[in-house]
């Protein structure tokens, strides 16, 4: 699979888990911890492979032109990794502050997907070509495989 599909797929589970989340009520703190939890894992793996070998690759191909998008991409993931995730996380789930923190993380990650999807996938399907995509992707599975394989080693 190329890099820029499997990056779609992942956007997809995103949105559904978003979408879900948005539907839950304080009452539902049981299905909540879960969706964050599953939130966490999904992010913290896609947001490596993105960051570690596919917007290199980007970066590389588009050079200072395209770098105005690198950077953002890298700002939006920092601001949810480091501030409204872990916050959500700490929100006790049976409060109405989680609902407010799980609105701002679907509206910065639908955001961010969004201009991923229109900018940065168009261009990097031109600069880098069929072929290069396909072993970005082959790597970015692998990448993925090895990191689901080591959190259910330490969730275990």
């Amino acid at each position: 699979m190329n890099a820029v599909e499997l990056l779609k797929q992942d956007h997809v589970v995103v949105k559904q888990l978003l979408e879900k989340l948005s539907h839950t009520t304080e009452r539902g703190i049981k299905t909540r911890r879960e969706l964050v939890n599953r939130l966490y894992a999904e992010l913290s793996v896609h947001t490596e492979i993105e960051e570690q070998i596919f917007y290199p690759a980007y970066l590389k191909a588009g050079g200072k032109k395209d770098a105005v998008l690198y950077h953002e991409a890298k700002e939006e993931h920092r601001t949810v990794d480091a501030l409204v995730l872990p916050d959500l996380l700490k929100t006790d789930p049976a409060t109405l502050p989680f609902a407010g923190h799980a609105k701002v993380l679907k509206e910065l990650l639908e955001h961010h997907i969004e201009e991923e999807e229109k900018d940065m996938f168009p261009k990097a399907s031109k600069l880098l070509g069929k072929d290069q995509l396909e072993a970005l992707g082959a790597q970015m599975e692998a990448r993925r495989k090895a990191l689901k394989e080591s959190m259910t080693a330490h969730a275990a």
